[in-house]
């Protein structure tokens, strides 16, 4: 066995899995939104984090990254082990075509898996759905949790995507509306007119913010960041 996994947010930057090959390409029909509750890395069940999953929407594309895993059953086994514990929150595998740069009519590649979620609030617990940006960019500028704050997951998912080539209008948006809560005043244009460079530091001049304070869990496990 040989699968394909499709990576949209955090696995672009961070697979955290061993793999063999990776490819720069988008699926069609999806779109990225933040609807997804994550309430045990970048969150807490009281504050949860906003974090990335996908919804259809025909004609449109999401670019990202696909990682090919093969070696045999116990590295297949391992990896995929992995990806349904991290990805816990995430209550559906879809099976997608792959396309590459170019390439828009036949797909690179087939059956390739991607993890996302039940848009529904009475059979998923974790689906949040949708909200104001500005709401959005609230939670998201206070949300911290065991591994880390919420206000991160966006800015590097904002650069992953500009290291890709290929940014989200959705993504810069958001990131500027959390730029704004926590009083950054650097705001990254939409669009690809011109060449951008991403500011160096997301840290706010002032901020009236107060992130949630909390201890560490000792059984916390850095999965997404």
């Amino acid at each position: 066995m040989v699968f394909w996994v499709f990576g949209y947010g955090s696995l672009i930057w961070n697979p955290g899995f061993e793999y063999d090959e990776k490819v720069i390409g988008f699926i069609k029909d999806y779109k990225r939104c933040f609807d997804v509750a994550c309430i045990d890395h970048r969150g807490t069940p009281e504050n949860p984090a906003r974090t990335c999953s996908l919804e259809q929407s025909e004609g449109a594309i999401c670019w990202g990254a696909a990682y090919c895993v093969r070696g045999g059953p116990h590295k297949e086994r391992a990896a995929m082990e992995y990806l349904e514990k991290r990805e816990c929150e995430y209550d559906q595998k879809a099976s997608v075509d792959f396309y590459k740069e170019g390439e828009t009519t036949q797909p690179a590649l087939s059956a390739v898996i991607v993890f996302t979620s039940t848009p529904e609030r009475e059979t998923n617990k974790y689906y949040l759905g949708p909200a104001p940006v500005e709401d959005m960019a609230r939670q998201i500028a206070t949300a911290f949790g065991p591994c880390g704050n919420n206000r991160d997951y966006i800015f590097r998912l904002e650069k992953a995507m500009y290291d890709i080539g290929h940014e989200d209008d959705f993504v810069i948006e958001l990131a500027n509306e959390v730029r704004k809560a926590l009083g950054i005043f650097v705001v990254i244009p939409t669009g690809k007119k011109k060449k951008k460079v991403l500011p160096s530091s997301h840290s706010p001049r002032k901020s009236q913010i107060q992130p949630l304070l909390l201890h560490r869990s000792s059984e916390a496990v850095a999965m997404d960041s």
